[in-house]
């Protein structure tokens, strides 16, 4: 079978067989009981890696910040974010249907922050009318943007002198890092939360880590199994997740650089429509100037490549493509608009 090559996202990287291997010889026992050693130890190295007391194996992302909105809000309580957050918009509503927890979105500025100012006059006055607003949440990267090292010392500023605490949607903060060039540690001490996901471009086939204080952790964990998320025997699934936190973000740049060099081949093709300096990590957008993503993705899924039909087109590099696949699509789309 012919290779596909897909770019619809960083999530559809496959295990490696490192990552194989460490999964059929994993130690295991019941995590619900907190007896998976190998879970222990994941959950154990990445709250010291991140610098965090303590930390907690999901199987999502979208329930590592489900969890953090709940354990740090109650019900009818409120949190900011933006309008393009991933926890507002894509992740079912999950705050409000589950958490009782309303979200105030703010516009996102265009490199992906908050406005300060806007957030200030979003929070509710200490009034019955009013749900009371507990906490910020921002995510980095956004959009494959980077908010600056800068930033989010004023947003921590800001919440400190507000009283709201601090959460981070970090399913790609390793990117982040990469690109501020710094470790990763100078991003999450900002923070009183941050969840990373283990299965984009780190390369584990599930999971996901919520960090934060031992008493935060403890109140997710209970929270956890309240969502049907207590695994079992789910250390075969953190020794993958292990080898991708610890290795993973080494390679980062790479992707990094083929999205860079994907932007500028996209750039020389008239009939699409991007600016290459927008592409910061590995997400790159193109707009089609003729409507045609449809089109041009069902072209593709031909030559055995995918890619979604947005508008704009979002193409994501990861581990599982290399620059020759990068060009194979660039000779694929300009064919498909010489037919």
């Amino acid at each position: 079978m012919s290779k596909i090559i897909d770019f619809r996202s960083d999530t559809v990287t496959r295990p490696t067989p490192e990552m194989r291997e460490a999964m059929a010889s994993a130690e295991v026992g019941d995590d619900v009981y907190g007896d998976d050693p190998t879970i222990n130890s994941l959950q154990a190295y990445a709250a010291e890696r991140l610098g965090f007391e303590s930390a907690l194996f999901t199987a999502t992302g979208t329930q590592a910040n489900l969890l953090a909105i709940m354990s740090h809000c109650g019900r009818g309580d409120e949190y900011l974010c933006g309008q393009s957050a991933h926890n507002y918009r894509y992740e079912g509503g999950g705050a409000a249907v589950l958490g009782s927890v309303q979200p105030q979105p703010i516009e996102n500025e265009p490199d992906g922050s908050i406005s300060l100012v806007k957030a200030k006059a979003a929070i509710k006055p200490d009034d019955f009318h009013f749900a009371p607003t507990r906490m910020l949440s921002l995510e980095n990267t956004i959009g494959g943007r980077v908010l600056s090292l800068d930033y989010q010392r004023q947003a921590r500023a800001f919440c400190n002198d507000h009283g709201l605490l601090l959460h981070l949607d970090g399913a790609r903060v390793f990117n982040a890092a990469v690109k501020s060039e710094c470790d990763v540690t100078e991003i999450t001490r900002y923070y009183d939360s941050v969840s990373v996901c283990l299965s984009k471009g780190l390369g584990a086939p599930v999971g996901s880590l919520l960090l934060g204080s031992k008493a935060f952790i403890e109140r997710a964990t209970r929270l956890r199994k309240m969502l049907g998320g207590g695994m079992r025997q789910a250390g075969i699934l953190a020794a993958a997740g292990r080898i991708a936190l610890e290795k993973g973000p080494q390679r980062l740049a790479e992707d990094h650089e083929n999205a860079e060099h994907l932007s500028a081949g996209l750039a020389d093709i008239p009939q699409l429509e991007i600016n290459p300096a927008s592409t910061q990590t590995n997400i790159v957008y193109a707009r089609c100037r003729s409507g045609k993503a449809a089109g041009l993705r069902d072209f593709l899924h031909t030559q055995g490549i995918l890619i979604t039909a947005g508008d704009p087109i979002r193409l994501v590099t990861h581990r599982d493509v290399n620059r020759q696949d990068v060009d194979q699509l660039l000779e694929a789309i300009r064919r498909f608009y010489q037919l």
